[in-house]
């Protein structure tokens, strides 16, 4: 057997070992990009042709040794993406033309921004993504794209010539705003004070509102939750799709595999009326940071969702001296808990150059827009216009 060498796709992350792909990683990635997360997504059929996303991902070897990998997909729809393109899509039919399937790099179904380009050098990573562009040009499909990367990945991206589209998410930083490079907060107490009064007074508020149910809450990892901690959690999960006439992503196996495989960088946040659960969230973590992923209640629990699902987590963070919430992708109202807007990004490339010009056009103009809705977002900050004092 010849030693592998220049771009390789593979059908499976199986077929890279877990420590060639996890030694790529940079040491703060967010554990979605594990190799124990994706395979969990391929092993319980949650990724796979049938569901539309048929792994294909990137690798780059130098006689053997991989030095660069993308976790890429062909995509025959836009769903589990978070970055919507279906007005581009659209555009292709209307034409005539295809527009699936498509090439994409992402982390199916997770909106967390991350390292897209895995590589042990910048000229690694170059060179992959120069070799992921000429496959994609030759295999004929619509385009490229590449969802959430890191700000380290831009400059490459851009220097490929990618068209970068903005998008915004909120995050929560454990550090006043006026003083972000200052002490991280004692407590929540201390967060409330860098508030303005009606925000502060408004969490309050909810806060004792949602403590009016009585429930008692408990947090679990993949170490310490119960195969009925974990059934419970995919019931929520499948009711708040339920509620939206929506069909899980996910399913039980992907989520015993990942407190099996990942049990580290899983939580469970568990509410109980009693001995009964009612209520539960599920987060993933590291050293740094607490990703919001999903949440559901059995009942209408007035509140119960900001407490859980924010309220709860700043808490978590506070007192493991995490550094940030990520609160996931669209949610104007988290800006009155506390959460910040945060610039996000995707990159495409576009094969036709009749729309990849009307895709670049459209998007100077959106960015524009972006620009003045980030502007709008800071006007209504929660916090106070000048640092803190008492609360």
């Amino acid at each position: 057997m010849h030693a592998r060498h220049g771009l390789h796709l593979l059908d499976a992350i199986s077929d890279v070992a877990p420590e060639a792909w996890d030694a790529l990683l940079p040491s703060d990635a967010p554990p979605c990009l594990r190799h124990a997360y994706l395979h969990a997504l391929e092993a319980s059929g949650c990724v796979c042709p049938e569901t539309g996303w048929t792994p294909r991902h990137a690798t780059l070897w130098a006689d053997a040794e991989l030095v660069a990998a993308m976790p890429l997909y062909l995509k025959t729809h836009s769903w589990g993406e978070y970055v919507f393109d279906w007005a581009w899509a659209e555009a292709y039919h209307r034409h005539g033309l295809d527009y699936y399937p498509k090439w994409l790099s992402a982390i199916p179904f997770t909106p967390i921004p991350g390292p897209r380009l895995l590589g042990r050098s910048t000229a690694s990573r170059q060179a992959l993504l120069t070799s992921v562009i000429q496959h994609a040009r030759q295999s004929g499909l619509s385009s490229l794209h590449l969802l959430f990367p890191m700000d380290d990945d831009l400059g490459v991206l851009e220097n490929a010539r990618l068209s970068i589209r903005h998008g915004v998410q909120f995050h929560w930083r454990n550090a006043d705003p006026h003083d972000p490079a200052g002490p991280p907060y004692r407590d929540f107490d201390a967060f409330l004070a860098s508030l303005n009064h009606d925000k502060r007074k408004k969490i309050r508020q909810e806060r004792r509102r949602a403590a009016t149910h009585g429930l008692s809450l408990r947090w679990e990892d993949g170490h310490s939750a119960t195969t009925a901690d974990w059934a419970f959690l995919y019931r929520c999960y499948a009711a708040t799709y339920a509620l939206h006439r929506s069909t899980p992503y996910l399913s039980p196996a992907f989520f015993d595999r990942l407190a099996s495989d990942l049990p580290g960088h899983v939580r469970l946040l568990i509410a109980e009326r009693g001995q009964s659960p009612v209520a539960s969230a599920f987060f993933l973590c590291d050293d740094h940071t607490l990703y919001g992923r999903y949440w559901g209640a059995t009942g209408n629990l007035p509140f119960l969702h900001f407490e859980l699902c924010y309220y709860q987590a700043i808490e978590y963070c506070i007192q493991h001296g995490l550094q940030r919430f990520e609160g996931g992708a669209q949610g104007e109202h988290k800006l009155a808990r506390g959460l910040q807007p945060v610039r996000t990004h995707s990159a495409h490339w576009i094969a036709d150059p009749r729309f990849r010009t009307a895709v670049d056009d459209y998007l100077a103009r959106e960015r524009g827009q972006m620009d003045f809705y980030l502007d709008e977002l800071a006007e209504h900050a929660p916090f106070k216009a000048t640092a803190t004092g008492g609360s």
